[in-house]
């Protein structure tokens, strides 16, 4: 696991939500495939729900970006212990509903029924390392992690 993960793993919301607000600008749109890591921020199950999540239930992502500028596409998600990719959204740049400030968006409200209400925010933190928030509706339900594949 990325460090820095290691490190958001232990931190609480609040504290996740300041690294992400201290990067005002979204940084590049992912390409290919990317690692994912579910945080649920202050708990102290935090490392065991990620390792979880990840062998049952949520890999990452994989983005293909279309557009000519790089500034949308689609991805779809890698799900179960198989890493079966589907759930498909919309990618793009927006404004953040945390802070105004530009992030890429994951649109979910065209592309799946059963996730129509979700909408995920990412900036790159670092080269190749995004922190993201996860929104249903306007409620903010989780934080997680992308890194590049290695």
């Amino acid at each position: 696991m990325n460090p820095k993960v290691k490190q958001w793993l232990s931190m609480s919301r609040e504290e996740l939500d300041d690294v992400y607000k201290a990067c005002t600008e979204s940084g590049t749109i992912p390409q290919g495939e990317m690692r994912g890591t579910a945080i649920l921020a202050g708990s102290p199950l935090s490392k065991l729900v990620a390792a979880f999540a990840r062998l049952f239930a949520w890999q990452g992502k994989v983005f293909d970006i279309f557009a000519v500028d790089s500034s949308a596409g689609i991805l779809v998600n890698k799900v179960t212990f198989l890493s079966l990719s589907f759930i498909i959204a919309k990618v793009y740049r927006e404004k953040s509903w945390m802070d105004d400030h530009e992030t890429i968006v994951i649109d979910y409200s065209k592309t799946s029924f059963l996730f129509a209400k979700v909408r995920d925010e990412i900036r790159e933190i670092e080269p190749g390392i995004y922190l993201g928030k996860v929104w249903w509706g306007k409620k903010r339900i989780l934080d997680f992690a992308l890194t590049t594949k290695q």
